[in-house]
């Protein structure tokens, strides 16, 4: 059982590992990720600080050590000890010494509370170098070190023993049960068939049930055969995000096995970004061969669905801005099915001063949202989100990721800000036409 203790204030442990333990458990794990595309990333920066300028939290506080590629001093120093070319010398002739506790502790910060994993430092980076990946590494190293964010730590915990951070598996027949009544809407459960298996994000099973009861009427508007699963429903896999790789692995497999134990061939991910992340594009790497189903977002459904002509819209005439969730569009690809579905809503798209594959994340990705210390931090970001908006003049502010919606929710609570972040699931289910 883990418990937690504060090291320092702002410094969160668990586990009984003695320093030295910590220190040579995420060392172990930063020589387990050194393959040939790490080595090369780490032999190819040059320094020249373009990710600074590509990175929010850098811009907003102008703090050196918020620049993305001082995030990996560690796992650089790491690497060149332990498993470049010239390790042993390096070693030998002490060259770079082996990082500190303190030096752990302190990095805890910087890629826990300062960094979404959003990859807008990465597509800067003028020789390839995908910092955003590296960063996820380095992560797990801290997760096996027992020096990851508390409140993550407990989601984490929550996560291995309910197989979701938000809802023991059990409950699920009861909470859609009461989500299908409150929005008169029917949601099919552990059906022992379907050809779509639908998963959800921890927001739709409670703040947010609105977006489970619109995408269960959109399935049931097309006649879709599809079920929710207690073997496998929420998709939002906190694993990806603390670096609990077993964990990540695990929750995927769950919601892969299901949809093939019951037949279908499509697994429908809600309006989450890491979902998107860990499902669509890292589930092949638990599996030895192609996946045997088809993996999709909520967005990239709507389009087809409007595109094959299964549903119609009816136009809304506003304008709209959109903001492009990092893991969907600038990680994932989707920057124009996001656009053609607002098209299809009739609604004049204004878009953001940095938009699409360029656009700012929300500040919240990577479990940054759940990061309770981070809040003054990520309350600076929003502001540079928020001036963006309000800048495009536009009636409306969308997106597509339920985990960017409650971030910019949450900050626009803070600034007393009076502008909605809206679904644009939820918006297609409202316009829906016969």
């Amino acid at each position: 059982m883990s418990t937690a203790t504060t090291a320092r204030p702002g410094f969160d442990t668990q586990g009984s590992q003695s320093d030295e333990q910590r220190v040579d458990a995420a060392m172990r794990s930063f020589v387990r990720e050194f393959g040939v595309t790490a080595a090369l990333h780490m032999e190819s920066c040059v320094r020249c600080g373009l990710c600074a300028e590509a990175c929010h939290f850098h811009l907003v506080t102008r703090d050196p050590k918020y620049t993305p590629v001082h995030k990996l001093e560690l796992f650089r120093r790491a690497y060149f000890r332990e498993a470049s070319p010239f390790a042993p010398l390096v070693r030998a002739l002490g060259l770079v010494k082996k990082p500190s506790l303190a030096e752990l502790q302190q990095w805890q910060e910087l890629i826990y509370d300062s960094c979404t994993m959003c990859g807008r430092c990465t597509l800067a980076c003028p020789m390839g170098i995908d910092i955003a990946e590296l960063v996820k590494e380095a992560r797990h190293g801290l997760f096996k070190a027992g020096l990851i964010p508390e409140r993550l730590a407990l989601m984490d915990r929550t996560a291995r023993q309910w197989g979701s951070p938000a809802t023991p598996a059990e409950d699920l027949p009861d909470i859609l049960a009461e989500v299908a009544q409150e929005h008169g809407v029917e949601i099919p459960c552990d059906l022992p068939q379907a050809d779509i298996l639908v998963t959800a994000a921890p927001a739709e099973l409670g703040d947010h049930t609105k977006a489970l009861a619109d995408a269960a009427k959109i399935l049931n508007r097309i006649g879709a055969r599809w079920t929710m699963h207690q073997g496998g429903f929420d998709a939002s896999n906190i694993g990806f995000n603390n670096g609990d790789l077993e964990l990540q692995e695990r929750l995927t497999r769950a919601i892969v096995d299901t949809a093939v134990k019951i037949g279908a061939k499509t697994v429908l991910l809600p309006e989450c970004g890491h979902a998107y992340g860990a499902a669509r594009w890292e589930a092949a790497k638990w599996y030895g061969a192609a996946l045997p189903v088809r993996i999709i977002h909520m967005t990239e459904f709507l389009d087809e669905q409007l595109a094959a002509g299964t549903i119609r819209v009816k136009p809304i005439g506003d304008s709209a801005t959109f903001h492009d969730p990092c893991q969907i569009v600038r990680r994932g690809g989707l920057e124009a099915a996001a656009r053609r579905v607002l098209a299809a809503l009739g609604l004049e798209l204004r878009e953001l001063q940095d938009a699409g594959v360029a656009g700012f994340c929300c500040g919240g990705g990577g479990g940054v949202v759940s990061n309770l210390r981070a809040a003054p931090l990520r309350a600076k970001v929003f502001a540079l989100k928020k001036a963006q908006v309000e800048a495009t003049g536009a009636q409306r502010f969308v997106t597509s990721c339920g985990q960017c919606r409650i971030t910019l929710e949450q900050g626009a609570k803070a600034a007393h800000w009076d502008r909605k972040t809206e679904s644009l699931l939820e918006l297609v289910a409202d316009n829906l036409t016969e």
